[in-house]
């Protein structure tokens, strides 16, 4: 759980060590400081007996997260786990390792790139921070819309299937967008786009489509989202565009379906959120957002900061985090190839 419990909730305050060692003899407080410092084999000791009750992560298949990788890799995460990685001025390679992950992701999912041009999008903590960040840039897309057009921009709502993971109900609760599910019915475990085209209006933002249900792992169909919703714009002179959460295939769909066509392809998919940890062969806590082009990334959303050195750009929910996770997504791609 993320929240933790009180010890009024447990009947265990205390934390007693499996070996015999005179440093704890006495048992520990469970949430409380010691009073007392001991040494640092009796600190491994007590913590490594408690994360043996653990489950085995090589063992773990239902959790879509990677659970073994290269003893190279983990050298390079160890090497880097002191790095904070918002800090680009102080550590430049790690930030340009990450633009190559955004650049190579972007190309793979058919970005509308020119030779050279640099594609838009950032690391970040799995996909739930990368869907936060795609729907606030379609929010504020839509409210700067609004605004310019003397219109009520105080009511938007976002279009998905009831198969959607939590961290959309997440985006919606925590910034205020009505969450319009189309409901699944018997044999049919994904968004319907043509009962989503339906429920579009003019406050919604954009229509999100799974490549990769979390119920059956099942592609929706990108595509005839995409026509349906162009014939859509054209009657009512709506632009509505379409997120594709790929957490789970976006790693996937690339190289064993090569000819469906989901991603930047579609003119109305404006940005691809993919999870690294999701069949990516990655340890979790790494996620990608790319966008289609720099105009469907507000500029009023990314943040220009000073005090770590130069100016640095930065759009995240959070500010400091590890550097491990995005060099050992650098060196999934340039190990595995496309190949």
């Amino acid at each position: 759980m993320v929240l933790s419990k009180t010890a009024s909730e447990t009947t265990d305050v205390s934390i007693y060590s499996t070996f015999a060692s005179r440093y704890v003899r006495n048992s520990l407080p469970r949430f409380e400081m010691p009073e007392n410092s001991i040494p640092k084999e009796a600190a491994y000791q007590i913590i490594n007996d408690e994360l043996m009750l653990d489950g085995n992560p090589r063992l773990n298949l239902a959790s879509f997260v990677t659970t073994w990788m290269e003893p190279e890799c983990d050298k390079l995460m160890m090497e880097s786990i002191n790095k904070n990685y918002v800090d680009m001025d102080e550590y430049p390679v790690t930030t340009e390792l990450q633009n190559r992950c955004v650049n190579m992701i972007a190309r793979l999912f058919n970005a509308p790139l020119d030779d050279g041009e640099a594609a838009v999008g950032v690391g970040t903590v799995g996909s739930s921070e990368a869907i936060m960040l795609a729907g606030l840039a379609f929010k504020r897309q839509w409210q700067n819309k609004r605004k310019a057009q003397g219109l009520p921009y105080d009511k938007p709502n976002i279009v998905t299937g009831a198969n959607v993971q939590v961290c959309w109900e997440k985006f919606a609760r925590y910034f205020e967008v009505e969450l319009k599910e189309v409901k699944l019915r018997e044999g049919y475990y994904v968004m319907d786009p043509e009962k989503a085209v339906e429920m579009v209006d003019e406050n919604t933002i954009c229509v999100a489509a799974i490549l990769g249900s979390t119920l059956t792992g099942e592609f929706e169909d990108v595509k005839l989202l995409n026509d349906l919703l162009v014939e859509k714009n054209k009657l009512t002179g709506w632009d509505t565009g379409i997120h594709v959460d790929a957490a789970s295939g976006g790693f996937i769909a690339p190289f064993l379906y090569p000819e469906l066509e989901w991603d930047f392809r579609l003119p109305l998919v404006k940005s691809i959120n993919v999870s690294g940890h999701k069949y990516g062969l990655v340890y979790a806590g790494i996620g990608w957002v790319v966008w289609r082009t720099n105009s469907d990334l507000p500029e009023e959303l990314i943040f220009h900061i000073n005090y770590l050195g130069a100016d640095q750009p930065t759009f995240t929910l959070n500010f400091s985090k590890g550097s491990s996770q995005v060099i050992a997504q650098y060196y999934q791609l340039i190990r595995l190839g496309f190949e």
